[in-house]
């Protein structure tokens, strides 16, 4: 018997919280809500005694999975690997699923987001990795009409 009852939200921890909210709301999440946290629950969560983040929640339209994006205050963000590829260890992507995938990465490319390789297809589906601020993978997916 499970004691799981949703997949609530995924994490992502960034330097430029701007730059980084823009590129998921270009791609079509709203903003929840946005906040500072600091004090007994984050330090004990996180296990960063002192620590201070902003945090913007982000939503599909319509709800489903939120994306949360931090930018820690203090102590200071700790540099990842930007460059890194899909086997380095970690989070590998976050995955949405769009109704049109070639204009979808025109935008991407016309913002300065460019693909990690390229358009693959396998059956209905269409996919491609998309390095978004701050080395973000992101993966969007199209399934034919």
């Amino acid at each position: 018997m499970t004691h799981l009852k949703q997949f609530d939200h995924i994490g992502v921890t960034v330097a430029d919280l701007d730059t980084a909210t823009d590129f998921f709301v270009g791609l079509g999440l709203e903003i929840e809500g946005r906040t500072f946290v600091e004090g007994e629950f984050l330090d004990t969560v996180c296990g960063i005694p002192g620590s201070r983040c902003e945090v913007v929640m982000l939503r599909p339209p319509g709800g489903g999975t939120a994306l949360e994006l931090a930018r820690f205050v203090r102590p200071d963000h700790v540099p990842g690997s930007p460059e890194a590829m899909a086997n380095v260890l970690g989070l590998r992507n976050v995955c949405f699923e769009v109704d049109d995938l070639d204009t979808v990465l025109a935008g991407l490319a016309a913002d300065g987001y460019g693909l990690v390789g390229g358009v693959g297809r396998e059956g209905a589906w269409q996919m491609a990795y998309v390095r978004g601020p701050e080395g973000i993978v992101v993966s969007v997916a199209a399934q034919d009409a």
